[in-house]
């Protein structure tokens, strides 16, 4: 029986990307603290917390434990989820008219073995008024967002382009996993047709 994999995260666009790409699994939402330590990187922030979660759950011996962490860079600074409505608009009239990076750490685990990387993609913002985008916030509530937006259900509205990974904006970068997942023996089923 191939192993059978276990999601260490909550977030619903994760188990969507997941399950679209044909990868059967159960998620478990794990415990962690999400703080930026003092003097620590983007790339080294997401991937210590990528393996952070990925330690976090509780596997079965059977099961490839799959967890990611993303966030936004602006200038070199890293800009999490939003507090409040103020503090979503502060970010998104931050990031108006200009590029950013999502970086994803990941991790794909089994007993002692692993496999991690990190991701990178530039997205670019179209320019909106803060009327725009406070409107935008009251109608999407992206607090459980770093950067305070969602790719999945933009529509081209804020965003004007996407350099790199899709899928990895939108919290993990597919192709990667899988890749990581075959190298554990995990494959893909056929999507169903409804």
């Amino acid at each position: 029986m191939p192993p059978r994999v276990l999601l260490a995260s909550g977030s619903p666009r994760r188990t969507m990307l997941l399950a679209a790409a044909g990868i059967e699994h159960r998620a478990v939402s794990p415990d962690v603290d999400e703080s930026v330590l003092d003097g620590e990187a983007p790339a080294e922030y997401v991937l210590r917390l990528s393996g952070t979660k990925a330690a976090a759950v509780d596997a079965n011996d059977d099961e490839v434990v799959v967890a990611a962490d993303t966030t936004v860079v602006h200038d070199g600074t890293i800009i999490g989820k939003p507090l409040d409505s103020d503090d979503a608009l502060s970010i998104l009239h931050r990031l108006q008219g200009s590029t950013h990076e999502v970086l994803t750490g990941w991790t794909v685990k089994k007993g002692t073995r692993e496999r991690f990387g990190v991701n990178e993609s530039a997205v670019r913002f179209h320019p909106r008024s803060d009327d725009e985008l406070a409107d935008y916030i009251a109608r999407t509530e992206p607090y459980d967002k770093a950067g305070a937006y969602a790719l999945q259900s933009d529509d081209g509205w804020l965003v004007a382009g996407v350099s790199g990974s899709r899928s990895n904006v939108m919290g993990l970068p597919l192709s990667e996993i899988i890749e990581a997942l075959a190298g554990f023996g995990v494959e893909r089923s056929t999507p169903h047709r409804g």
